[in-house]
């Protein structure tokens, strides 16, 4: 098999897999059902990914890679303050468009799911970006504890934001008004916490 076409027939196992999340809950997703979505067969499911826990992972190591991305797209803009604020834009933005990888990562979508060590440390690859971004809204003199502590406020904030969308206020609310509530809220945090410091 060509490369690309590998490539191409990881991206639609990974597409079908993130959608049938959003629509049925990991309950829902099977190797069968994942081949059905994506046109292949659940061969191919085996040997790309060695079945069903090999997709969450993917998925799940994919979900924080974008996290992580999106926080460190910003890292050459030189205001901290601008950047911390687009960095969050970008992860409400993400929210959205992958609301699959974002409930899976962040444990919405039920507790089957036990990712692997190898999984786990994307997580913990994508927090540490996020304290990098948010210390530089801090002196240089600040603890890592007390970095931790800031980004943790601020992700809280926003997750909370995505989770009331999620489950709460749906279709109640057009996404550019949750989102222009969720960063104004957020904006007031990082004022507050740059007078702190």
């Amino acid at each position: 098999m060509k490369p690309e076409a590998v490539s191409t027939n990881k991206e639609k196992i990974l597409k079908a897999a993130s959608d049938l999340l959003l629509e049925k809950g990991i309950d829902g997703l099977s190797v069968r059902a994942i081949a059905a979505a994506a046109g292949l067969s659940t061969i191919a499911i085996y040997s790309h990914f060695d079945g069903k826990q090999g997709v969450l992972d993917a998925l799940y190591m994919e979900g924080f890679a974008l996290v992580q991305s999106a926080v460190e797209s910003v890292a050459g803009v030189e205001d901290p303050r601008v950047a911390v604020l687009q960095g969050a834009r970008n992860y409400l933005a993400l929210a959205i468009e992958r609301e699959g990888h974002y409930r899976l990562v962040f444990g919405e979508t039920g507790s089957s799911y036990a990712p692997t060590e190898v999984a786990q440390q994307a997580a913990r690859d994508a927090f540490a970006a996020l304290v990098s971004g948010v210390a530089r809204l801090l002196p240089p003199s600040a603890s890592l504890a007390t970095q931790q502590r800031a980004a943790l406020k601020l992700w809280a904030l926003l997750h909370g934001y995505v989770s009331l969308r999620h489950h709460v206020i749906g279709g109640a609310m057009e996404d550019r008004q949750w989102q222009a509530m969720a960063i104004d809220a957020f904006a007031e945090s990082v004022d507050q916490l740059l007078a702190a410091h």
